[in-house]
């Protein structure tokens, strides 16, 4: 395998990640602002905040917590492949200087 597109896969993978645990984040947050809305409305019978809680699905919290964990893992995981990369990049200048 070429150097080079082991470094490719390793920065793909870590872009990809951090695009996943930007979305699970995204959608974290706006279950909170769901929750806190919904409350709300609950206490006052008016909504203090701008989101119409009637148009809004609420997101599984449980499946986007799931997804930042995965995200992170996979981060981890790229992060180690550009690393030995490196290192074989190097042992291999080593070796041939």
């Amino acid at each position: 395998m070429d150097i080079s597109s082991t470094f490719n896969a390793g920065l793909q993978g870590f872009q990809r990640a951090t695009q996943d645990a930007n979305q699970a984040a995204s959608e974290i947050a706006s279950a909170d602002l769901f929750n806190q809305s919904a409350s709300d409305i609950g206490q006052t019978g008016q909504t203090t905040s701008p989101i119409n809680v009637n148009q809004q699905q609420p997101t599984n919290l449980t499946e986007s917590i799931v997804d930042l964990r995965v995200a992170e893992v996979q981060a981890r995981a790229s992060a180690e492949v550009i690393q030995t990369a490196d290192e074989v990049l190097g042992t291999l200048l080593d070796v041939r200087v």
